[in-house]
């Protein structure tokens, strides 16, 4: 079998090559794209397949395209090229979260191939990507969970053309043939042909839409730690970003935003002086900005920041549009003072009744602030029109085809006459969404039109934390009842804001509450029998967004919070309190013993340890499908908490690639203690104080904790692994201080209270 498999991969007996399509203009995509090759086999995703009628069909690349359904065409996603290399059209996004080498595995654990043989790339605007429920999206950590089954098929629909070409060429049985490593074998006879081989003959059969999936006991790749496809470009600077894109003939932009949302450039004092500077092109209006155009991004930049603006007062109000007296003081007094009684979130149970006859009431108000993204890539964009009347746009993007279409209603073209390339991602988390007042790429379009030449649009530090869309500050008000006992009868959050789901997707919306403000408030596991909790709208004006966990990056935060203070309030201990709340859920309660476990038993009384006094704190959270549980331990250093160790236990359902999985609860560990700890972003007097990282402070390397994480397979369907590690940090941190210092902080972040001694 190993000299079969060893001749087949060395051999030459392949099919020969045809002519390739006609190449397009030069892109920049990054270094090792296979071209298209002769012979190469390309497959579409099939839920079920039925591409008979589309094979004769090329790819998709406009939205306006038409295809039968999403994930039934042939020509959309996998290409097996001659030697043995397989390109693998992505319908997400690598922005650092794996899922390239999730898909590689998931793939070629079917196709019996090598995750390493993979090339994968993510694929271009068209209705064959929007393989779940007719949507194409990055986010959400819902990438892997959703794609998981499709993509499963894919590979496997590809084995089984693979074996059909091959028994028809060898004129034997099917059920003769065997595949390994990219090669289908006839042990009879000693023959092995490799993929590459049939690639051609494959093409030309029709798929079978009931073809069987592997045995899980038999995986190979799935559930294993198969190293990153991704590493070695990483490692080596070979990894191209956007930040990197270059195109022939590109002007270089900078741009010099607005003060405040909703203003304008007036008048220009010194253009024609600026204008004069080495390498300078021109000057720019924009909406809401001024730009500079130049030979390089360094003249851009030093030109624009020399130009001296004028810029008109603003509109008092309205959506983005900030005030001149605009605060984030102010719109937290806001929220507080809000009489509106909003929508009903959640009810259950007799709420009136159990306040009425309760033992004692506890009650707390908890409030997050504004957050940037602060990512360390700043937001770049490449737009070029073309002399067919097409516009390229290379930009970092979570939606393809949304940037395709606000690309389009910017330049005035259609959907199809624009071209996405959505490079590798240098930061994620909700910061490449459209968001066009936080974004460059329109910016990018016009100043392409304006020029008739490609323009790369680069923000400097300070303008991305200028306009970067902020995730929402907000308020909740909680109340519960207490019996005799001490135990929790009912609770009430009134939760006071706006979050990114209701901004930018509120069409999709069933109900006024907006999900994405909630979420880590409503359906909570605990059986407290009553409870009642309410949403109601008050608009930012400012430019929201999402970012890592959303609406749970401070919700669970709250909610967890509450619960040890109702814990405490009741004479309970929180863990053992929780137990009991969970006494109905057996996946919860075991989350929960396996991070005391994991701690070396649950203790929440300070305790004496190196360097001093320490305590702990417990909280749960189950976003995106996944259930964590975390455990923290801290103390007391200069009136600062420091965090020393943290203790996850986290079930996802089922995994694809454990350590991917654990490095992305540890990097949402670091975000989440970052936000508790740290960052916040306040507005006075209409502007963002913070403009860059000295004045906008995030985690440091002498701040992180050691990480513990553990993955508990409950085998519930699988959930989302890159943002759930993050919203129990914050409460477990919270609540380990409050039991080591007495102080309980209900306003985020904790840089703002001054701690006392252990």
């Amino acid at each position: 079998m190993d000299q079969l498999l060893d001749s087949a991969r060395h051999g030459a007996t392949l099919v020969d090559p045809v002519p390739a399509a006609p190449a397009r203009r030069p892109s920049p995509s990054r270094r090792g794209v296979l071209a298209a090759a002769g012979g190469a086999l390309v497959l579409s995703a099939v839920v079920p397949l039925r591409a008979a009628r589309a094979e004769a069909q090329g790819p998709a690349e406009g939205a306006g395209a038409l295809a039968p359904k999403p994930g039934t065409r042939v020509a959309a996603f996998l290409e097996i090229h001659p030697d043995g290399t397989i390109r693998l059209l992505s319908p997400f996004v690598e922005g650092g979260q794996g899922i390239a080498t999730g898909l590689a595995q998931i793939v070629g654990e079917e196709l019996d191939v090598p995750p390493s043989r993979f090339v994968v790339e993510c694929a271009p605007p068209g209705p064959d990507y929007a393989v779940v429920n007719g949507i194409r999206m990055t986010g959400g950590s819902f990438s892997t969970r959703s794609s998981y089954d499709v993509m499963r098929r894919l590979g496997a629909t590809a084995r089984d053309l693979m074996i059909r070409a091959a028994a028809a060429r060898l004129k034997v049985q099917e059920g003769e043939l065997t595949t390994r490593d990219g090669v289908v074998l006839h042990p009879a006879s000693g023959t092995a042909l490799p993929y590459g081989a049939l690639a051609a003959d494959a093409l030309a059969l029709k798929p079978n839409e009931g073809v069987a999936l592997r045995d899980p006991r038999t995986f190979r790749y799935i559930r294993r730690s198969v190293p990153r496809i991704d590493a070695r470009d990483k490692s080596t600077g070979r990894a191209i970003y956007a930040i990197d894109q270059k195109v022939d003939g590109m002007l270089y932009a900078a741009v010099q935003h607005a003060p405040r949302l909703g203003t304008e450039p007036e008048s220009l004092k010194n253009e024609a002086e600026i204008g004069a500077m080495p390498g300078v092109h021109a000057v720019h209006r924009l909406p809401g900005a001024v730009a500079v155009t130049a030979d390089s991004w360094w003249r851009a930049r030093k030109a624009v920041e020399a130009l001296q603006v004028d810029w008109s007062a603003g509109k008092a109000s309205g959506l983005d549009t900030v005030a001149a007296d605009f605060s984030s003081a102010g719109m937290l007094a806001a929220l507080k003072a809000s009489a509106d009684p909003g929508h009903v979130a959640e009810a259950e149970g007799d709420v009136a009744g159990a306040f009425a006859s309760a033992a004692k009431v506890v009650e707390a108000d908890y409030e997050a602030p504004y957050l940037a993204h602060a990512q360390l890539e700043p937001p770049s964009a490449i737009a070029r029109f073309n002399g067919d009347g097409t516009l390229d746009v290379w930009l970092p993007n979570q939606m393809p085809e949304v940037f395709q279409a606000v690309s389009a209603k910017v330049a005035g073209l259609e959907p199809a006459q624009v071209r996405i390339h959505s490079p590798m991602l240098g930061g994620f988390f909700g910061r490449h969404f459209t968001y066009e007042a936080g974004n460059p790429f329109p910016q990018a379009i016009l100043l392409a039109k304006a020029t008739g030449r490609p323009v790369k649009v680069l923000w400097s530090r300070e303008e991305e934390f200028a306009r970067d869309a902020v995730r929402p500050l907000s308020f909740s008000r909680f109340r519960a009842a207490l019996d005799a006992a001490g135990r929790p009868t009912a609770v009430t959050v009134r939760t006071v804001g706006e979050g990114p789901i209701g901004r930018y997707f509120s069409m999709m919306m069933r109900t006024p509450v907006d999900p994405s403000a909630v979420e880590g408030i409503v359906e909570k596991p605990y059986a407290v029998p009553n409870r009642r909790m309410t949403f109601t709208k008050v608009a930012h004006p400012v430019n929201i967004a999402f970012w890592r966990s959303v609406g749970h990056s401070m919700n669970d935060a709250f909610y967890e919070s509450f619960l040890d203070e109702v814990a405490q309030a009741g004479g309970q201990d929180p863990f053992a309190l929780r137990m009991a709340l969970l006494a109905d859920s057996a996946r919860h309660r075991a989350l929960l013993t396996a991070v005391a476990e994991m701690s070396g038993g649950w203790r929440r009384s300070p305790y004496r340890a190196e360097g001093g006094q320490r305590a702990r704190g417990v909280a749960m959270a189950s976003p995106f499908g996944s259930e964590t549980a975390t455990v923290a331990e801290v103390s007391v250093e200069g009136g600062e908490a420091r965090v020393h160790n943290l203790w996850i236990a986290f079930d996802p359902g089922s995994i694809v690639n454990p350590a991917i999985v654990k490095a992305q609860v540890e990097s949402a560990a670091a975000l989440g203690l970052s936000s508790v700890l740290f960052e916040q972003i306040v507005y006075r007097d209409g502007v963002r104080q913070s403009q860059n990282y000295d004045t906008y402070p995030i985690l440091r390397r002498e701040h992180m904790p050691a990480v513990h994480v553990r993955i508990v397979e409950s085998g519930a369907p699988m959930g989302g692994v890159g943002e759930p590690g993050l919203p129990g940090v914050p409460p477990a941190v919270l609540n380990a201080v409050a039991a080591l210092t007495g102080q309980r902080i209900r306003a985020l972040p904790m840089a703002n209270t001054k701690l006392g001694a252990a």
